[in-house]
């Protein structure tokens, strides 16, 4: 890369984008950030303050108060929060099913923003930003900007493989359209803004998605 680049992807659970956007990320030498970890660990430190999920103050104060950490390399990725690393525990069921409580809160995405923005702005050579406001909130001056989405069916059965298959059905729906429906009261992820390319990956495999991704990015 001879210019600084910052590609911007966003979309609902399941649609591919965190896969694609790290393996963009590698090829083009650039950072990745993870946003929805940066929720996740959130959760884990409201978790372990004896929080409850309904307890929108206590959410608060967990999250502003979080020392949150994140790794921008696409080939070494971790998260800590207050000096612990959950970069595994991040991807448990308790965590996925509770995550809404700090997705859905504003005062907490907005925190979380003002932190992703950051992050975005320290990277010398650009990233690859993925998660679900990321086009339109967090960097919407983005270099390219892209909304990935395919099928229901279709991104159930990606996050299905991601978890190895070790989910029931309804831990699979929870976890893709619930937190989809939650998460869409306050931003929209399923529709393409204005500036915003739509890349329907439904019928696409990985590599395929990948490499799209790539030629957008070389025709910016």
């Amino acid at each position: 890369m001879t210019q600084r680049l910052v590609i911007a992807i966003d979309g609902p659970s399941g649609s591919g984008k965190s896969t694609t956007s790290r393996a963009v990320a590698q090829r083009l030498g650039l950072a990745y950030l993870d946003t929805g970890a940066m929720y996740r660990a959130v959760t884990c430190a409201f978790l372990d303050a004896g929080v409850d999920p309904s307890d929108t103050a206590g959410v608060i104060a967990s999250t502003l108060g979080a020392n949150l950490e994140i790794s921008t390399d696409p080939d070494d990725q971790w998260v800590r929060v207050n000096g612990t690393d959950v970069t595994q525990r991040i991807r448990e069921q308790e965590v996925s099913t509770k995550v809404s409580a700090v997705s859905t809160v504003p005062e907490c995405r907005a925190d979380l923003v003002a932190r992703q923005r950051a992050i975005i702005d320290a990277a010398p050579a650009g990233i690859v930003a993925e998660g679900r406001d990321i086009t339109t909130v967090v960097a919407p001056d983005a270099d390219l900007r892209l909304l990935l989405t395919a099928d229901p069916e279709i991104r159930m059965a990606r996050r299905k493989l991601d978890l190895d298959g070790e989910v029931d059905a309804a831990a699979l729906a929870d976890q893709v359209l619930r937190r989809d429906s939650d998460d869409s009261k306050l931003v929209n992820f399923t529709t393409a803004a204005d500036g915003v390319i739509h890349l329907d990956c439904t019928y696409l495999t990985l590599e395929q998605t990948i490499d799209a991704v790539l030629a957008l990015a070389g025709a910016r």
